[in-house]
């Protein structure tokens, strides 16, 4: 299993912006499709974008589309997402997921297709 540690959060101001980080201990991410999820207070944990083991092939949730990026770093160990005009409902904590896959194209939307998990880094979008 990878071991993922996400950074890069903190508080923000609306519009502001923030790029979160999600790296493998010991391991390449190489043969891993990725994705990153968050939880907002309240709420059950929702999907927010991924990427594919080849990069490839990146997929986003409605609420990212057009203010998030996912993408894979040049490093084979890091996994990154870029938030741009960040609104106060973007505040939760955001979580890395992978799973090792044979199929380099593919990517994952719902959480049980992931096997490893982040502790999650804490984004807070102030108005």
């Amino acid at each position: 299993q990878a071991q993922l540690v996400e950074s890069g959060g903190g508080l923000v101001q609306a519009g502001g912006s923030l790029r979160l980080s999600c790296a493998a201990s010991a391991r390449s991410l190489d043969n891993y499709a990725m994705g990153w999820f968050r939880r907002q207070p309240g709420k059950e944990r929702q999907f927010v974008a991924a990427i594919s083991a080849n990069g490839g092939t990146t997929f986003y949730a409605e609420a990212a589309k057009g203010r998030f990026t996912i993408a894979r770093g040049d490093t084979k160990n890091t996994v990154y997402l870029q938030m741009i005009s960040l609104m106060p409902e973007d505040t939760a904590t955001y979580y890395c997921a992978g799973v090792r896959t044979f199929f380099r194209s593919s990517y994952y939307t719902t959480e049980d297709k992931y096997t490893d998990w982040g502790q999650g880094t804490q984004v807070t979008v102030s108005s």
